[in-house]
Formats: structure tokens, sequence, C-alpha cells
């Protein structure tokens, strides 16, 4: 009987979901939600919200996995500053608020037939990378500040600062085009 009931708890398998991969599937649930809105309302604001929620997701789902350090750089650096960004972006631009008729190109149809022919080479690459793989959530934490801070500074470092650049980028370019044009100025 204590043999059959240890078996059970160390079977582990698709079909017996701990509590915690099944609120990862949840939430990763909402997450996909939040960010098919995202792309898909012609509202731009409406679109940054969204982002907020697909991004929060994401951070929820980083605390799921024991990575509680990269989540709150998640909120911090995605949620906190990346969304404020944009729509101070859209507010210097003087975007419509609601409604853009200029927002759709007329190339949905091609647009939506590359997204899922991307969606469904992204899934196919990442489990056949992962088939085997089981994160253990009772092992070792390995999302630890020092090992991510290890792998981030020696593999990432430089798209991470490239993305930096870039945001400026658009920061500046958000700001000249909203500048008033004064009279004999081209």
């Amino acid at each position: 009987m204590i043999l059959a009931a240890q078996a059970a708890t160390e079977a582990h398998g698709f079909l017996s979901p701990t509590g915690v991969e099944i609120a990862f599937l949840l939430v990763g649930l909402v997450t996909l939600g939040a960010a098919l809105v995202t792309v898909t309302t012609r509202q731009l604001v409406h679109a940054a919200l969204w982002l907020v929620v697909a991004l929060g997701g994401l951070a929820v789902e980083y605390l799921l996995l024991t990575a509680e350090f990269i989540a709150w750089v998640q909120v911090l650096i995605y949620v906190g500053s990346v969304v404020v960004l944009l729509l101070f972006g859209l507010m210097l631009t003087k975007a419509p608020i609601g409604r853009s008729p200029d927002a759709d190109s007329g190339n949905r149809p091609a647009a939506v037939a590359v997204a899922v022919a991307a969606a469904a080479a992204l899934v196919w690459v990442v489990v056949d990378a992962f088939r085997t793989t089981w994160i253990d959530l009772d092992g070792a934490v390995q999302g630890s500040t020092k090992v991510s801070g290890e792998f981030l500074f020696r593999h990432w470092v430089l798209p991470f600062e490239a993305l930096s650049v870039l945001l400026l980028a658009a920061l500046v370019g958000a700001i000249v085009l909203s500048r008033k044009k004064k009279e004999g100025e081209r």
C-alpha cells in the first residue's frame, strides 16, 4: 500500500498534472488571449493596455517557474518602462485615441497566413527541442539572480544593449515627429 502511494506520487506525466502545471496552463491561456487581443484590436491605446496584461502574464509564468528575479525584471522593464515608453510615443505623435481607419492595410489574410506559419514553426521547434525536458521545481533554483546574471552578461549583452538603443531611437523619433513646425521651416 505504501509502495503504491509512493509510486503514484513519483509517477509524473502528461495525464497527472500538478497544481503548478495547471496554473501555468491557465495563466498561459490568459496571456495568449491578451496577446491575440493586442494584435487584433484597432485601437492603439487599448492594444498598449492589453500588452500590459500579456507581459504581466509572462511575469506570472516566470514566478511559477521559480524565477523570481526574471519575473521582477519582466515587470519593471517591460510592463513598466516599455509600455510607458510606447504610450508616451503614442501621445507625442498625436495618434488617434479611438478607431484608426489607417491601422488596417488590407493585407489581413496574408498577415494571418504568415502569423499561423510562424507560430506553427515556433511551436514545432520548441516542442522538438524540449520534448523530454522536465523542469524540476523541487531541485536547485535555476532562475536565481546569480545564474541569470551570469547567463545574461555572458551571452546576451549585445542584444540587450541593442534593444536599449532601439528604444531610445524610438523615443527621439517620437519627439521629433511631435514638434510643431514654425513658419518658414520645412
